[in-house]
């Protein structure tokens, strides 16, 4: 994995960990870990660290980094599909947050 794969898979995977983090309830930060996890899945368990200090509080802003950094994954050859439903994945973690 090159340098700049592993700085977006990270800003990826915090903002994920801070939407998990900052949930609402139980079952909506499990969603936004069970996201995380197909990531780290996807990447071969090969992932960097998580750094969620300083991160934004507003988990719609969050939900927007997490979206367009997992959407720039494709461009160091992840698959697309894979991508999309993460993507999903996050989505339907956000709406359960949501409610």
């Amino acid at each position: 994995m090159l340098l700049p794969h592993a700085v977006t898979l990270a800003q990826a995977r915090s903002y994920l960990a801070a939407l998990a983090d900052q949930a609402t309830t139980i079952d909506a930060s499990s969603a936004y870990e069970h996201a995380l996890i197909e990531l780290d899945r996807v990447h071969g368990d090969e992932v960097p660290t998580i750094d969620s200090d300083e991160l934004c509080e507003d988990r719609a802003i969050l939900l927007s980094m997490a979206t367009a950094a997992l959407e720039d994954l494709d461009r160091h050859g992840v698959d697309a599909l894979s991508i999309e439903l993460i993507i999903a994945m996050l989505d339907d973690a956000y709406t359960l947050d949501s409610l």
